[in-house]
């Protein structure tokens, strides 16, 4: 396992996790941008237009371009994909990994599947090899 730590600015954490938590029944996904030096800055929200959005995820096309090209646009570059499991552990699911097409992108995966407790961790899928990366909370100035 790699140790290398991943810093997550604790207002971007926050705001993933209230998306998640509006969405109990269905997987919410979507971008996350970096600012020119790495550090990811932006949620960019997609819809989910997978067809079981219950334990699925599917970014809705026209969303991602306009995310991906919102993002060129303030000079950032993609740092994650993130979505939800309402009823699964923070992992990636076999789905999660036969999908993935972003293999230098995070992937970002929040559960809510346990009591009173919010679990988010980050991954790098390449291919059928999965890697964990730590998060750390960062305070942004």
């Amino acid at each position: 396992m790699n140790q290398h730590e991943i810093c997550l600015p604790r207002k971007l954490t926050n705001q993933l996790l209230h998306l998640a938590q509006l969405s109990p029944e269905a997987e919410v996904c979507g971008l996350v941008g970096a600012d020119e030096n790495g550090t990811p800055s932006t949620c960019y929200p997609v819809g989910n237009n997978a067809a079981n959005p219950q334990n699925r995820f599917s970014l809705e096309p026209g969303q991602q371009i306009a995310a991906m090209k919102q993002m060129r646009d303030k000079g950032q570059t993609l740092f994650a994909i993130y979505h939800s499991h309402p009823a699964a552990p923070a992992e990636p699911s076999a789905a999660d990994i036969e999908q993935a097409a972003y293999p230098d992108a995070l992937h970002l995966i929040i559960s809510l599947n346990t009591k009173g407790v919010l679990e988010m961790r980050g991954f790098k899928i390449n291919g059928n090899q999965v890697e964990e990366f730590p998060l750390r909370l960062i305070e942004q100035a």
